[in-house]
């Protein structure tokens, strides 16, 4: 095993990969004790009246009436397998339930990546090429403002200005009819879509400042310049590759952080994702469907922290020679 300890960047992949393991199990064992909380999914399906021999029939049928260690050996079972299992509540597969509106919200969450990453970007490395003069200043003070407002009060403000009589120009909902898809209906995608970006940016500008900043003053961007190299061939190929380094990891947090950010979204803007799926499935104790969109959330962070970690490493040279 010693490969990898010493194998560059693949052994560093397959430990991230094994760490990345270990944690959906531990999650899988957090999610499926916390769902245990929410009660009796025979009795919210029967309701009140329903007789003692109808909720043992029931049970039975959802083998609720094995123990808690054989019900979370076969879930984790079906995991390994792909099969999330049924829905308590619509009787069909959780697949099925859930694979429109899994579309749905990777609309949203695609687009308010593709939006924001370049605008943080680009508004951080300029702001620290500005340094300590108006746009910094403005841009530094606004984007702390920002940051201090949750998601949903940036929501119901973009519905106020945009939605009612101060400038009523785009749809308060987004609702997606069944059968269709949300880029049928552009406008609509437009307020939740800045609902997501709108507390990314700041973040991520802040964070792309302050390392851009930490480049510009550094010996092998002040030799470039001493090179004659024009200002423009500094940037691009000395200072952006090495301040882009540290970042890439705050994006992955941002964009974990659309993954269940959107659900708060999606209730604002009456919105057909995952986060209504995860209202009703809490709501009708539908654990197969709470148990799937938690696992879906942690093996996105689990990703997405993957990713950043090799993209860190690929664009940053002192980093490669240490693996």
């Amino acid at each position: 095993m010693n490969w990898l300890r010493h194998g560059g960047i693949w052994a560093f992949i397959v430990r991230r990969l094994l760490l990345g393991v270990l944690v959906l199990f531990l999650v899988s064992l957090i999610v499926f004790a916390a769902t245990q909380a929410l009660g009796d999914p025979a009795r919210a399906i029967l309701g009140r009246n329903a007789t003692p021999a109808s909720l043992a029939a029931l049970r039975k049928q959802l083998n609720l009436d094995q123990s808690l260690v054989q019900q979370y050996l076969s879930w984790l079972n079906g995991l390994l397998h792909l099969d999330l299992g049924n829905s308590l509540a619509a009787q069909q597969p959780v697949t099925k339930v859930l694979g429109a509106r899994l579309v749905n919200s990777t609309v949203l969450v695609i687009l308010a990546a593709w939006i924001s990453i370049p605008v943080s970007l680009a508004l951080g490395s300029w702001a620290a090429l500005r340094r300590e003069k108006t746009f910094d200043n403005v841009t530094s003070n606004l984007m702390l403002v920002l940051a201090a407002l949750p998601e949903f009060v940036i929501a119901v403000l973009l519905v106020i200005l945009f939605s009612t009589s101060v400038m009523h120009v785009l749809p308060a909902i987004s609702p997606v009819p069944p059968g269709t898809r949300p880029w049928q209906f552009p406008d609509e995608l437009v307020l939740p879509t800045l609902a997501l970006v709108i507390p990314v940016v700041p973040y991520v500008a802040r964070i792309m400042r302050a390392s851009m900043v930490e480049v510009l003053e550094s010996d092998y961007v002040e030799m470039a310049r001493l090179k004659g190299l024009p200002e423009r061939t500094v940037l691009v190929r000395h200072a952006l590759p090495n301040a882009i380094g540290p970042v890439f990891q705050v994006i992955a947090i941002n964009l974990a952080y659309l993954t269940g950010g959107v659900v708060v979204i999606e209730y604002v803007f009456n919105y057909s994702g995952i986060g209504s799926a995860l209202q009703d499935a809490v709501i009708n104790h539908d654990l197969p469907v709470v148990q799937a969109l938690a696992m879906l959330i942690a093996a996105v962070y689990v990703v997405l922290n993957l990713l950043a970690d090799v993209a860190t490493i690929l664009v940053t040279p002192r980093l490669r020679t240490r693996l």
